[in-house]
Order: C-alpha cells, then structure tokens, then sequence
C-alpha cells in the first residue's frame, strides 16, 4: 500500500468519525422520555429554562409557583414547544401546600420521577442593612422550600425504590459571598441537607444531585430585594450577572443540570469561575475569604451616608458598555418571563 493510498485512508477514516459525531450530536435526547419532572420555581427564569430542557428530552413536565399569571405565561411557553405540562399554584413555604400539589401532580401523572428544587430568593445588601426577616425569608423559601417537596415525594420514591432528588443550591452555598449573607446562609443549608438525603436515601435508590451554580443570566436580578443603598446594589448585581466570560447563559446551565440529573452525580459546580472560586476556597480558605473581603471592600456599596457610593466613577467611565449589557439582561429577563417584582 502506498503512502498516498494510506494517506487518503486515514483522512476517509477522520471524515467518518467527523460525520458520525456530528449526526450523533443531531439526534435529539430523549433520556428523559415518559418520565415525570416536577420543577418548583418553574415559571421563570432557571426554572422556566430548565423545564424546555427536560422537555426537549421527553419529560412530562409539572411547574409550581405563587404567581397564577405567571404560571399560564409559562404554560403557554412549554405548550407551544410541544410539551406536556401542568403548571400548580403553590407556596412551598406552606407545607400543606406542597403536600397538595404534590397530590396534584401524581393525581395527573400517577408518579413523580424527577424533584427539582428550585425555588429561591435573593436579598442583595450589606449584612448590616439587613434584617432578621430577611434571614427568615430566605430560609423559608430556599430551606424549606426544597425540604418540604422532598418530604412529600419521599413515600413514593421508597415505596417505588426509585427517584432523582435535584436541589439548586449555588457557590454561595459553598463559599459565603459579600452583601448576600440570607442567600448564602439558605443555599449552605440546602448543600447540608443534600448530603443528609443523598447518604439515607442511596438504600432505596433514590439519588441526590446537588447543583453549584456561579453567576448566571436568566434575569433574577429583576425580583431580588435590595437593602442599603439600594440603587448603588442594584447596579453592581445586575451588571455583575450579565459580565461575559463570568456568567453562564441560562441554556448552557439547564443542559448541564439535565446531564447531571441524568447522570445520577452527587454534585456538580457550573461555570469556570464557581468551579476555580471552589478549589481555591477548598485549598486556601483563609486567603480565599481575605481577597474577598478586600474586593468587597473596595467595589461593593456602602449603606447611604456612610461613605462614597463605591464604582460610580467605573460606571461613568464604562457607561455605554454597561448600558448594553442590561439591555441584555433586560432580553434575557423578558425571555425567561421575569417581570419586575
């Protein structure tokens, strides 16, 4: 065999397994197909986005949250997609609630195969400014809210031997981040009580995904509550949650999470930047936590009246760019149905 026979082989053999991979890579995923997803917070933002993923994959999908409207704009959304869902009302602060639609849901369904716990709150202000019911709320909804709905699927899933458990928690649920003390301190909880379900549940084959997300663009910043000076922290949230290179676009976050999910893995952190800010945390605790308090201190807002309003002139300067980026934001929110709080 000559060289140029071997030659036009071995580039016949690469052009192959090129187009092999590509018409591998065009079939849809259907992983999830005929299972039953059941997503709280789920009419909007990750939620929302998460819920078109595991809907492309075959789900059939259930979505709960307090806000009946926006439940039917999500409905809406998913139904012209092709999918099947059922969207329910519920508080999952209130367990009888929880317990309801949870009833709801297998009363449609027959099972729940899938818990997504979803559902958050942000409180964005220095810890100073802050107040023992922001605390409250965070713990009420982000805690709670994922302990309530995993108690209402439990039964089933022992008696079936069979469930996926998915909890969103965040790298402030494992590294404590500036000005967000109640969403740090309910995500950390989330990340405790995943590894608590995870060790008692692998008996029964139900299996607990914890979810660490970085920054990501899917609009939250328009229902966050802020505290201090409050236009000053609205500025450096929303701007900071739509930086390229340092957020994640709410698609590429819902695919990993469905490949997570489908994986069956204890944890996965999302983004370059959580995953780095995670090893380094893990390795230099001291020294992580130093530089972020210096960065705190140098670029976050203080409380109206005690002390310059920090990155105005970075805002001045930086002006235009700034503008397009929550203009992006702006299309993202409108997007993943995030209206104004």
């Amino acid at each position: 065999m000559t060289m140029k026979t071997k030659a036009v082989l071995a580039a016949t053999a690469v052009g192959a397994a090129v187009l092999i991979r590509n018409l591998k890579n065009r079939q849809p995923d259907r992983s999830f197909l005929g299972q039953v997803v059941l997503i709280t917070g789920g009419s909007k933002g990750l939620g929302l986005q998460m819920a078109r993923e595991f809907g492309r994959r075959g789900a059939r999908l259930a979505i709960c949250a307090r806000d009946s409207a926006e439940l039917d704009r999500a409905k809406g959304d998913l139904e012209r997609r092709g999918y099947e869902v059922l969207p329910v009302t519920c508080d999952v602060t209130e367990e009888h609630q929880v317990r309801d639609m949870v009833r709801q849901v297998i009363a449609r369904y027959s099972r729940v195969d899938v818990l997504v716990n979803n559902a958050g709150a942000i409180h964005v202000g220095p810890l100073e400014s802050m107040q023992a019911a922001d605390f409250k709320n965070a713990m009420d909804v982000i805690f709670w809210g994922t302990l309530y709905p995993t108690l209402a699927v439990m039964p089933s899933y022992i008696a079936r031997q069979s469930g996926k458990i998915v909890n969103i928690s965040s790298i402030g649920g494992k590294v404590s981040v500036p000005h967000l003390a109640p969403y740090s301190a309910a995500k950390f909880a989330v990340a405790g009580l995943s590894e608590s379900l995870r060790s008692e549940l692998a008996k029964h084959n139900v299996t607990v995904t914890a979810i660490f997300p970085g920054l990501m663009r899917t609009g939250s910043y328009r229902n966050a509550q802020f505290r201090g000076d409050a236009a000053a922290e609205e500025g450096w949230f929303s701007t900071g949650a739509q930086l390229p290179g340092l957020t994640l676009s709410a698609g590429r976050a819902a695919r990993m999470i469905a490949d997570a999910t489908r994986d069956g893995v204890n944890e996965r952190v999302l983004g370059a930047p959580a995953w780095t800010l995670d090893r380094a945390h893990s390795l230099f605790p001291a020294k992580t936590m130093e530089l972020l308090t210096a960065a705190a201190t140098v670029l976050l807002p203080a409380i109206t009246g005690r002390g310059p309003v920090r990155g105005s002139a970075l805002r001045k300067v930086a002006g235009p760019a700034l503008k397009m980026l929550l203009w992006a934001g702006q299309r993202t929110a409108k997007s993943l149905n995030q209206g104004a709080a």
